[in-house]
C-alpha cells in the first residue's frame, strides 16, 4: 500500500501551500504597515512634544535670566545706597567727635 504522489497532486499541494503562505505574508505585510504607521505617528507626536518643551524651556530660561538680571541690578543699587550711607555715618562720626572735642575744651 504505498501511496505515490502524482505530479498533479504535488502541483495542487504546492499551489495550495503557496496560496496559504502568500495569504500569511499579505497579512503580515498589512500588520507591519499598520505598526509602521503607528510608529511614524508616535514619532511625529514625540518630535512635536520635544519642540514644544524646547520652546517652553527657552521662554523659562529667558524669564530666569531677566529675574537674575533684575536681582543683580537691584543688588548694585543697594550696594551704592549702603556705600553712601556708610560715608554719611563716617562724616557724622567725625562731626560728633569734633563737637565732643569742642565741648570738652569749653567745659
Amino acid at each position: 500500500m504505498s501511496k505515490e504522489i502524482s505530479n498533479d497532486q504535488l502541483f495542487d499541494f504546492m499551489t495550495k501551500m503557496y496560496g496559504e503562505l502568500s495569504g500569511r505574508f499579505d497579512s503580515m505585510d498589512k500588520r507591519l504597515d499598520s505598526m509602521d504607521n503607528k510608529i511614524e505617528k508616535e514619532f511625529k507626536e514625540l518630535k512635536h512634544d520635544i519642540v514644544r518643551l524646547e520652546n517652553k524651556m527657552d521662554t523659562n530660561h529667558k524669564a530666569l535670566y531677566d529675574g537674575y538680571k533684575q536681582t543683580y541690578e537691584k543688588l548694585n543699587t543697594l550696594k551704592e545706597k549702603v556705600g553712601r550711607l556708610d560715608e554719611k555715618v563716617e562724616q557724622q562720626d567725625v562731626e560728633i567727635r569734633a563737637i565732643k572735642a569742642a565741648k570738652g575744651s569749653w567745659g
